[in-house]
This record gives C-alpha cells, sequence and structure tokens, in this order.
C-alpha cells in the first residue's frame, strides 16, 4: 500500500508537519491554498502507452503507485483505451473514457503518442499532403485536443492538473528532408506547451515537455537504419541513443515531483546532439 505524501510545492511551508506551522493558518485562508497543497496527483491518462517511451512511463508511474490509464490503436487490457487519432473525434471518445475508468476525475495528461513517417519530397502531391495530414493529427491536433479537455476538466472542478508532452529534439533543430511534418508538429507541440504554462499558472496548472533524440524504440529504430545506422551515432557525443526507460524517468519527474516553478520548462534527453 503507497502512503502519498501530502506536497506543498511553491510555498515556504515546509512539506513535513505543514499543519503544525504557525503560518499555515495564516496561509490556507488565502485563494492559492487549495492550489498549493494537495496529494500526489495519481490518476494520469498516457497515450500512446501499448510500447517504447509510452510503455516505460506507464510501469515507472505505476511502481508510483499512480492508477494509469493507458491508450493504444487497440485496447490489451481493462485500463487501456483503443483509440485511432487519425480519426477527428477520437481524442474526445478517449478522454471520456479515460474519465469514467479513472472515477471522474484525471490530474494528469501525458501527451506521448506519436507518428514518425517518411514523406518524401518527390512523391505525389496528394500522398505527401496526406501524410503531412495524418502526422500533424497524430502527433499535434490530438495531443491539442486532449489539453483543452484536460484543461477545461480542472477548470471547471478548480483543482490543479499537469500536462506533459513528449515532444522531440526536432522540434528546435528539424529533421531530415523527409521529415518536415514531423518537425513542424514536434515544433507545434512546444508553442502550445509554452502558452498553456503561462495562460494556466495561476490556476495550478503546470505544463512541461520533454525534447527526446533518438531513442530505442521500434519508431526510431527503423529511422536509424534508413540513416546509416552506426553512422549516425556519431553526431551524438554520448555514444549512443536514449532508451525509452530514461524517458520515463523524467516523465515520471514531471508527472509527480517536478516543482511548479518548473512550467513552461522544455527537457532536453539527446545525448548532447543537440544543445540550445
Amino acid at each position: 500500500m503507497v502512503n502519498y505524501p501530502i506536497v506543498a510545492v511553491g510555498t515556504p511551508l515546509s512539506v513535513r508537519g505543514a499543519c503544525d506551522n504557525p503560518r499555515f493558518s495564516e496561509f490556507r485562508s488565502t485563494p492559492l491554498a487549495k492550489f498549493r497543497i494537495e496529494p500526489c496527483m495519481k490518476c494520469i491518462l498516457v497515450t500512446g502507452s501499448s510500447r517504447g517511451i509510452g510503455a516505460a512511463a506507464r510501469d515507472a508511474l505505476e511502481s508510483r503507485g499512480a492508477k494509469v490509464i493507458g491508450h493504444a490503436s487497440s485496447a490489451a487490457d481493462a485500463m487501456t483505451v483503443a483509440a485511432d487519432f487519425t480519426q477527428p473525434s477520437a481524442p474526445q471518445l478517449l478522454w471520456e473514457s479515460a474519465l469514467e475508468r479513472a472515477g471522474g476525475k484525471i490530474d494528469v495528461l501525458v501527451n506521448n503518442a506519436g507518428l514518425f513517417k517518411a514523406a518524401a519530397l518527390d512523391s505525389s502531391d496528394i500522398e505527401w499532403l496526406d501524410s503531412w495530414e495524418e502526422t500533424l493529427r497524430i502527433n499535434l491536433t490530438a495531443a491539442a485536443q486532449l489539453s483543452r479537455f484536460a484543461v477545461r476538466h480542472w477548470l471547471e472542478r478548480g483543482v490543479p492538473g499537469r500536462i506533459v508532452h513528449v515532444a522531440s529534439r526536432a522540434g528546435y533543430r528539424g529533421d531530415s528532408p523527409a521529415h518536415w511534418h514531423y518537425a513542424a508538429a514536434k515544433g507545434g507541440m512546444l508553442a502550445m506547451h509554452k502558452t498553456i504554462a503561462r495562460g494556466y499558472a495561476r490556476e495550478g496548472i503546470v505544463s512541461f515537455a520533454i525534447t527526446p533524440g533518438f531513442t530505442d524504440t521500434a519508431m526510431a529504430g527503423d529511422y536509424l537504419a534508413s540513416r546509416g545506422g552506426p553512422e549516425l551515432l556519431r553526431d551524438i557525443p554520448l555514444g549512443r541513443v536514449a532508451t525509452p526507460e530514461e524517458i520515463a524517468k523524467i516523465i515520471e519527474f514531471c508527472a509527480l515531483d517536478a516543482p511548479e516553478s518548473m512550467t513552461g520548462a522544455v527537457i532536453d534527453a539527446n545525448g548532447a546532439s543537440y544543445v540550445r
């Protein structure tokens, strides 16, 4: 059984014995009190949780005692919701189903689902446009829809909330000539993240973004092979790609531990292949 500690982020009060602190009575009467002292957030929706970074993040969060609602193209268990993000209605159906499984409240949203699919410059106009629209819908529009539902959910309930966006190094550095759409989607996610952070911090709603470089997943593995495999590693000073578990640790930190003052932050995890 997990005992959830009291978190008092962003206040001058100590975490232990906060209620015994002489300043507590004065603080808890302020409008911000309800946003500053809360049990550890524990009901989390993670998109793209069936493999790679998403699966590792789910394991990490569950190991901390969180109740995780997963998402995949097809549901493998009762706590995973099937949703096809190429369909405009899918994010709303996912949110509603996740809320039902969560008992009516979700504390944290992790926007992790993604598509990394090449669109050659010399492909037909319709093929190129279809690839562009599919990539932006899965990587950006679905995340925007879910973020909107989450922010409204927290505002209506008058409670704090957290969003963790798994973006990409490509959002800053760009990507290959066949992945304009992927870089554009991840750049858009970063801009959206910063806008959410600035817009709702006063209400206790915080946003964090993570920008991995190459990570040892099936999605990245295909790309590494297509770009020469070991030769591409020369661009990474660390000499290797990240593991899903490494990125999951950062997701876990942002979802459960990061101080509120970090809202708006972007955390790089690329082996120093892009330093800004």
